[in-house]
């Protein structure tokens, strides 16, 4: 297995830490995906680093959904329930970041020179963690999901296992044979799945202990901007997925139309949200998504551009670009449907 440029930079002298120089550690990893050069690993950026920490805003933006809608209209609500389904969905999200590198690199997929390896540390082919060490962390994040779902199943029913093992199959056959979702073109879908319906209306069950079929349609808005982030991904590498064969959607339909999906989706968010309100769905609190539309035009504008050369000054995710767009978006747009959700609990019922 070949050392991609990570992993020298990992073993490379470093700047020994203080606890401030920690909290920056920690904040870049989360912000990029990466240690700030020439710092020194400590044992929580080591673990930052190979549970893919910087995407975890996402699986705590679906779970916020969640209990804010319960909040607003289910009758009784169980905050000490909200926060076990929360860390279950994390722990959860960070499981499915290590099978899918584990799955990769025993496939062949993940290579020193693969997209993957270039953007951030690999936790294997950056020497993070050795194999034997990874499957170790899965079983043990999957045995702590196990727990906490064995819990909700007792005092929330069986509609807890339904959720967690849809969301389970999706996660471990997205990369692992013999479905391999991903290679199938059923990454995306698989996506939308668990981040809207699956974790925003499993969040409102547990909170709440019912669900009512409104909860799956206001998911849909959130669940098409996480979207948006992989399908930017898979536009990334679009070449290499192709030549190895693996038929992602935007092998399927094309690099420039997958683009344009993606301008679709985006779009869609708001117009979706608009159509909640009207539909008295939602109460009006959620338009102050409107806030993030400048930031939508721009990253529409970027789309309909083509990719640099070359990373930008400072640009530490190359050669990823129309996922850090996407991702871009998805922040402000989800942070402030979060935001419109708990001005609504400010709002008179109706």
């Amino acid at each position: 297995m070949t050392e991609p440029a990570h992993a020298a930079a990992l073993r490379a002298p470093a700047t020994p830490t203080t606890p401030g120089s920690k909290f920056d550690s920690w904040r870049t990893i989360i912000a990029t995906g990466n240690l700030p050069e020439g710092r020194a690993m400590d044992e929580i950026s080591r673990w930052l680093l190979i549970t893919r920490a910087c995407v975890f805003s996402m699986t705590i933006t679906s779970a916020l959904i969640g209990g804010l809608l319960a909040a607003a209209t289910a009758p009784a609500c169980d905050w000490g329930y909200f926060a076990l389904a929360l860390v279950g969905l994390v722990v959860a999200h960070a499981t499915n970041n290590m099978i899918n590198d584990y799955f990769d690199t025993v496939g062949g997929v993940d290579t020193a020179t693969y997209t993957r390896t270039q953007y951030a540390p690999h936790p294997l082919f950056s020497g993070l963690i050795s194999k034997r060490g990874l499957i170790a962390s899965i079983l043990l994040c999957n045995l702590v999901d196990a727990a906490i779902g064995g819990y909700l199943l007792a005092v929330r029913g069986w509609p807890v296992v339904a959720f967690a093992l849809a969301g389970l199959f999706i996660s471990v056959f997205y990369v692992a044979p013999p479905l391999k979702l991903k290679h199938h073109g059923l990454g995306e879908p698989g996506v939308f799945v668990v981040w809207g319906p699956l974790m925003i209306g499993g969040t409102y069950y547990v909170t709440s202990g019912v669900m009512p079929a409104w909860v799956l349609v206001a998911s849909i808005p959130y669940a098409l901007v996480v979207t948006t982030v992989l399908i930017g991904k898979h536009v990334d590498k679009y070449e290499q997925d192709g030549e190895r064969g693996i038929h992602t959607l935007p092998v399927i339909l094309g690099r420039e139309p997958s683009l344009r999906l993606n301008q679709l989706l985006m779009v869609s968010f708001y117009l979706i949200v608009v159509g909640l309100v009207l539909t008295r769905t939602l109460a009006p609190g959620v338009l102050l998504v409107a806030f993030a539309i400048p930031r939508l035009l721009d990253v529409l504008k970027a789309y309909s551009q083509p990719k640099p050369a070359g990373p930008p000054p400072g640009y530490r995710l190359w050669p990823l670009w129309f996922v850090s767009l996407a991702f871009y978006h998805n922040r402000l747009a989800g942070g402030l449907f979060v935001l419109g959700l708990m001005v609504n609990l400010l709002l008179p019922r109706s």
